[in-house]
């Protein structure tokens, strides 16, 4: 499934997304990363690749899901993003440095054509923003 060109150039505009993979137990794992985008897949690198959880789960499962949001509260544009759900396999990237690469299956984004429009309730928004409650960090 091939990104929209609204997609491509949100997903082409920020440097970290975060990926989720399953180990072959069933366990979830998050990880930051960085990534490029190559003819129609997500690729993601890194350090000591070959030693991490994200690539062991990848070569276990191949169930990923991918995400890149942002949110400009500040010019209340509101959130924005994309979602991949997808498979995964581990290639030779450029260099010959092994990359994940993501083959989309479903892909969602939301609030990507508010780019340069607020919402037309701005008042709406940061009365929903302000609603959140901080509940504090408390140690065990």
């Amino acid at each position: 499934m091939p990104f929209t060109e609204e997609e491509c150039s949100y997903l082409q505009g920020h440097a970290i997304g975060r990926l989720a993979t399953v180990s072959a137990d069933g366990e979830p794992d998050i990880s930051p990363v960085s990534y490029r985008i190559h003819e129609g897949h997500v690729c993601i690198g890194g350090l000591d690749t070959l030693r991490s959880i994200k690539y062991r789960n990848v070569r276990a499962t191949g169930k990923v899901a991918f995400v890149v949001d942002d949110s400009d509260a500040d010019d209340r544009r509101g959130p924005r993003g994309l979602k991949v759900h997808g498979h995964a396999d581990v290639i030779s990237g450029p260099g010959g440095a092994p990359e994940i690469r993501i083959h989309p299956d479903d892909v969602w984004s939301w609030g990507l054509n508010r780019i340069d429009e607020p919402f037309e309730d701005d008042e709406t928004y940061v009365q929903e923003m302000s609603i959140i409650e901080d509940v504090g960090c408390h140690p065990v």
